[in-house]
């Protein structure tokens, strides 16, 4: 009888997380690296004032875009086909008019973005591009006039009904076919990617979406060397991946292991620390420094230019809460061995073991943990995750963990 009622529960929850995290959205694939025969867009202005604003960038050739408006904040998104970003160093950290900043990046194979962060709400008064011609390339030009924020909202609408969403993009050239293989799936995560760069190096270094995906490749190769495992990455190139579309291709896998990779940053004057630190889900953030690390990871769907943040309804909530505890054990358990393990190898903070409300480890049936590899604000640490040495020992560090990790829970009859 108790049988039958954790059957019924469980084809319950399995229903209403369909309804919470279905497998669909803008999920990016993987991608070459930008170049090639791409448009280029070589050179980025902005003009005007506090009531009308000229946004240009000079292309290689003429393109189709589609620009669009979101609320909370303010931002302006330009999806254009895929180009190569060759704009001068900083650009976009500073705006003028009604344009705060903006960003820009590769969203998907075939597909960029130019997110423009404005000052309030505004409306897309002129959108064109012009062709080249001997005496200037080809232009991107948008035009922005400030406008209330019931006119601003009416426009983003009719902007984000749902056929504006991209077509899916569920396979990945990353992704081994199955052939009935049972042994356990492992899902990599290299944090950010595309127009999400992470943190960087002091003085314009390396960006933090570099360092983490040549640590997850490096790894998965280790992982895979074993034949204990099939191992997936949600991303293997630079591109970008919204956060609940990382829990949603770990859950649609099937996935016994989630294990999202970054490496963090401290703000001069913040304060010092350096070490590897391994992070669990909690509700409530374990110190003040995991509250902070959570809050800016989770502005990642923010950065993008669609906030893909779901919430469930209260009956879903509870049953998922019921789901999350036991996946919270194996989840810790997990954390605790790759501690455990790093510790021979690797530096640790003082306190490597922290709980936080990151999105991307919220999948309730998967146990997911966050590895920040070290604070590339420390001269130390940064000269580790550059060396290639330190890299391997790491990654070998790692695969004990997991090693041990299954070996337990294969042990003790409890592997799903």
């Amino acid at each position: 009888m108790a049988q039958r009622a954790t059957s019924i529960a469980a084809a319950v929850l399995g229903l209403l997380l369909a309804e919470i995290l279905p497998v669909a959205g803008e999920t990016p694939a993987n991608t070459a690296a930008a170049g090639g025969d791409f448009p280029l867009a070589s050179d980025v202005r902005v003009g005007g004032d506090a009531k009308q604003t000229r946004f240009v960038v000079d292309l290689s050739r003429k393109v189709e875009m589609r620009p669009f408006t979101l609320p909370d904040p303010y931002r302006v998104v330009i999806d254009l086909p895929q180009v190569t970003f060759r704009f001068a160093a900083h650009a976009g950290e500073r705006g003028r008019g009604l344009v705060k900043a903006f960003r820009y990046g590769l969203m998907m194979p075939g597909g960029s973005r130019i997110v423009l962060d404005t000052t309030g709400p505004v409306r897309v008064d002129k959108a064109f591009v012009l062709d080249a011609s001997d005496s200037q390339p080809a232009r991107l030009v948008l035009d922005l006039v400030s406008v209330s924020r019931e006119a601003f909202l009416r426009a983003a609408a009719v902007d984000t009904r749902p056929e504006r969403a991209n077509t899916r993009a569920n396979e990945r050239t990353n992704e081994p076919q199955q052939n009935g293989d049972t042994r356990p799936v492992i899902v990599l995560d290299p944090g950010h990617g595309g127009i999400d760069s992470g943190t960087h190096a002091p003085n314009g270094g390396e960006a933090e979406k570099t360092l983490v995906l040549e640590f997850a490749l490096m790894l998965r190769d280790k992982l895979e060397k074993t034949g204990k495992y099939r191992v997936l990455l949600t991303r293997a190139d630079d591109s970008f991946v919204p956060l609940i579309d990382r829990v949603r291709f770990a859950r649609a896998r099937n996935a016994q292991l989630f294990i999202s990779i970054h490496c963090d940053a401290l703000a001069r004057r913040a304060g010092e620390a350096e070490g590897a630190t391994i992070y669990t889900l909690a509700d409530q953030a374990s110190d003040a420094e995991a509250a902070r690390l959570a809050d800016e990871e989770n502005r990642a769907d923010v950065i993008s230019g669609v906030n893909l943040a779901e919430e469930s309804d209260d009956i879903a909530g509870i049953l998922i809460d019921l789901a999350q505890r036991e996946t919270k054990n194996f989840s810790l358990q997990f954390a605790k061995q790759a501690v455990g393990a790093l510790r021979g190898s690797a530096r640790l903070h003082k306190h490597p073991l922290k709980s936080a409300g990151f999105k991307v480890l919220r999948a309730p049936d998967v146990p997911s943990v966050l590895i920040e590899l070290g604070y590339v604000s420390s001269r130390q640490d940064l000269k580790e995750l550059m060396s290639e040495s330190w890299r391997s020992r790491a990654g070998d560090a790692l695969v004990k963990a997991v090693n041990d990790y299954f070996t337990t829970r294969l042990a003790g009859g409890v592997a799903r």
